[in-house]
Order: structure tokens, then C-alpha cells, then sequence
């Protein structure tokens, strides 16, 4: 009998939180190191936010409360989906959570038994494929292509479908990619669902990028569209537009009643319940109207840092990079850098077990952090299923404009250092 439940060998991670061990490596080396890895706003959430939170736990709003969520934030998550989305959700069909993660493990532990099939974005949000594969499903990755935006039409969906088919994952504004769908996207894939799926075949919309979209984007959810509100698991959470990471907020609007109560069992197994004084600024987030001038000015900070370093990548030798239409990061193209550096080679010859543990867009990653202090996050770091010979790495851009320019110049350097990356493999055998 060994230690370990085996699924727990098919259980992933989230590498961006990860290579913190790699970053304090280099840290305490006395390498400075730039930090493009973390997904997290360099915003404060919002002081009129913090207000409500310090006033709650002042008053003593600090025990157990309603594990479905606190009404009067349902309320304010029913109001804002009215707002935004113009579908009329019941808030008994929504399920507060701490973060906007446990909705996936809640969604695919309700639906999906082993053998059954989801379908989700590859490259995406790395839990997505770590879930399914967790919970002894068949992983079948969308892959999103450069050329087209990273996004995908109907057709290519429609491939993908099978009778075995139980959850669609679909993530817009995308993680890593910034790629979104619009509305006319998303009436042709729900079409296709509505045509290819029967009515048990549930739809994951992660939606947590809802307000952060550029060049006058704006945000359409598929829940929106006609038979598709019945179908569909509608995410967001406060972590990404409101600056709230760590308070860890968010929430579930589910198709009906029985299945959110699916999901506040999940909570009452695991968490008991979201602390309510986190709900009441997560209201507070919702029905201020202070709020919308702070998003505002977050929003247009990263956009003036896209403006700036999408560019600048471009101008480095053997990198290319699509312009994101929403989220906060860049996922440039290494494919040339790889080739020059002699990344590609050297993973080429490799011994096939030493291979099998890395990746060229990891090895120039690591390159990149033990010899020039910039961390990223390589391409299979969003999943890995599928995706040999693709060779990116993403950017956060939730940094400031002088860490994005100090960071891109050295990437500069790294990407024309071909003896410094030689040497780089030969001292630091990463990989064995």
C-alpha cells in the first residue's frame, strides 16, 4: 500500500505559483529579479472597498454565515449579471465561493464521470486540464491558433464534440492568450452546442477578465444567448477587476436551483463559507459608485503597458507577439528565438527521459530567470496536452510600465546570448 491516493499522480498545478521556488533560487543568488509571472493586479484593491471589509469585522460581522454565499451580495451578483448579460438569475442559483478556482473543481466534480469528455482552450488556464485529468476524464484540448487571434469559430468546436461530450470550457477575455470572443463568435459556438449537445452537456464560462477588455471592447458571455442561459455555469469573481486577489472572492450563477445546491455542498465539505465581511466588500464592489472610476484607471494603465511592450517584443530577433483585446498579458511567439539560441537543438539531444521533463519554451523560461532575472511562464505551463512544438511564453503585464521596460531590455539581451545559454545548460542541469 503506498502513501499516496494514486489519483493524485494525474492532479496538476499552477506553475506561476510554481516557480516562486525558482524566483527565491535566484533572489538569493543576489540576482534582481523582474516578475512577469504572477497573474495579480499591482493595484490595491480599492480603499472604499477596504472600508466596508475593516467596518465589518469592526462590527463583528466575523462568524458563519449562509454557505450558498450572504443574500444581499447574491443579490448584488443577480443585479449585475442583469446588467451586463441582461438575463434575469435568480439568487438562489448563486453560489458564493472563495475564488474564482472552485467553481472549475465543483463544476466537473457535479458533471463529469470518469470516461466522460471536456472540452476546453489549450493554450488556458492550466486548472482546467490539471481537473480534468483529476477527475478521470478525457481531456480534449481546443487549441487556439496565433493567426487567428487565439480565438476559434464554430467549426472548430464542432469537430471536437462527441456523444461523450459532458462540459465545454470557455474562457474570454483569455488567460494567457488576452484573446476574446465576441458576440458573433459566441452565437455561432452556441449554435453548434445547442445543435451537437443534449441538454445535460453543461457549459463553463469563465468570465473573471469580464472588465478588463481594451480598444473599446466589450465583454458578451454565451450565457446570453438564446437556450444557452439553461446550459451554461456562468464564473466571475472580484480577484482581477476589482484588485481583490487575496481576499479570495467569487462566485457561480448556475442553471437551476438543484444544482446550486450541488455546489454549496461542495462549500459546507470544504470551506464552510466565504467570510462575510469579504462578501459585504465584495458588494460594496458591485453597487458603489466609486467603483467604476477606480477600474477605469486601473484598465488604462495595463492598456498603455500593452501599447508599449507589445511592440518592443516585437522589435526582439525571433520573437513575434499578437496585440491582447483584453486580460493583462502578452504571449509572444519564441518560436525563432528557440531556433537561434540553440534551445530547440540542445532539447533535440537530450537523453528521451531528461526530454520528456521539459520544453524549449521552458528551457529559454529558465534561461531567461537564472541568468537575466525575468521570470515568465513558458507555453505548457497552459496546457500541456497536445502541445509539442509550440514554443511561447506568456507576460504579465499587471506590473509596472518600468518593470515591463527593464524586463523586455533584458529579454533583449538573452534572446542574442547563444555561449550564455550553452553555458546556462551546462551549469545549471536543471533537468538531470
Amino acid at each position: 500500500m503506498s502513501l499516496l491516493a494514486g489519483r493524485i499522480a494525474a492532479l496538476g498545478t499552477e506553475n506561476a505559483f510554481k516557480l516562486g521556488e525558482d524566483i527565491q533560487r535566484c533572489l538569493d543568488r543576489g540576482l534582481d529579479v523582474v516578475k512577469f509571472n504572477l497573474g495579480e493586479p499591482d493595484f490595491d484593491s480599492a480603499a472604499h472597498i477596504n472600508r466596508t471589509g475593516i467596518e465589518q469585522i469592526e462590527a463583528g460581522n466575523t462568524h458563519y454565515c449562509d454557505p450558498a454565499g450572504i443574500l444581499p451580495l447574491r443579490k448584488a451578483i443577480s443585479n449585475w449579471i442583469g446588467a451586463t448579460r441582461g438575463l434575469d438569475v435568480d439568487p438562489s442559483r448563486i453560489v458564493v465561493t472563495p475564488g474564482a478556482k472552485p467553481p472549475i473543481s465543483f463544476t466537473l466534480l457535479t458533471y463529469v464521470d470518469a470516461g466522460d469528455e471536456v472540452i476546453y482552450p489549450s493554450p488556458g488556464f492550466p486548472i482546467y486540464e490539471s481537473w480534468v485529468t483529476f477527475v478521470g476524464a478525457k481531456p480534449v484540448p481546443l487549441h487556439l491558433e496565433e493567426e487567428r487571434g487565439f480565438a476559434f469559430g464554430p467549426e472548430d468546436l464542432a469537430r471536437l464534440i462527441t456523444a461523450k461530450t459532458k462540459v465545454i470550457i470557455l474562457c474570454s477575455p483569455s488567460n494567457p492568450t488576452g484573446g476574446v470572443l465576441h458576440r458573433d463568435d459566441l452565437r455561432g459556438i452556441a449554435e453548434v452546442i445547442r445543435d451537437r449537445c443534449g441538454p445535460d452537456v453543461r457549459v463553463y464560462s469563465d468570465e473573471v477578465y469580464e472588465r478588463i477588455l481594451f480598444d473599446g471592447e466589450t465583454h458578451a458571455s454565451i450565457a446570453s444567448e438564446e437556450g444557452m442561459e439553461e446550459r451554461t455555469v456562468l464564473v466571475s469573481g472580484h480577484s482581477k477587476s476589482y484588485a481583490m486577489t487575496g481576499w479570495r472572492l467569487g462566485w457561480a450563477a448556475v442553471p437551476t436551483r438543484q444544482e446550486a445546491q450541488v455546489f454549496k455542498q461542495f462549500n459546507i465539505n470544504i470551506v464552510s463559507c466565504v467570510p462575510p465581511f469579504v462578501q459585504e466588500a465584495g458588494r460594496t464592489a458591485y453597487e458603489s459608485p466609486e467603483t467604476q472610476p477606480v477600474v477605469d484607471k486601473m484598465v488604462e494603465a495595463f492598456q498603455r503597458r500593452r501599447d508599449w511592450i507589445v511592440p518592443a517584443l516585437n522589435d526582439i530577433e525571433g520573437m513575434r507577439c499578437q496585440m491582447p483585446k483584453g486580460a493583462f498579458y502578452v504571449f509572444p511567439n519564441i518560436a525563432g528565438v528557440c531556433e537561434s539560441l540553440g534551445v530547440v537543438e540542445a532539447h533535440q539531444a537530450m537523453p528521451p527521459e531528461v526530454r520528456a521533463r521539459t520544453n524549449p519554451s521552458n528551457m529559454f523560461q529558465m534561461f531567461l530567470l537564472y541568468r537575466y532575472g525575468v521570470a515568465t511562464m513558458d507555453r505548457n505551463s497552459f496546457g500541456a496536452i497536445g502541445a509539442e512544438g509550440q514554443h511561447y511564453l506568456r507576460l504579465s503585464i499587471a506590473t509596472s510600465m518600468e518593470s515591463c521596460q527593464e524586463g523586455v531590455g533584458r529579454m533583449k539581451e538573452a534572446a542574442a546570448d547563444r555561449e550564455g545559454f550553452a553555458r546556462f545548460l551546462d551549469e545549471e542541469k536543471l533537468w538531470g
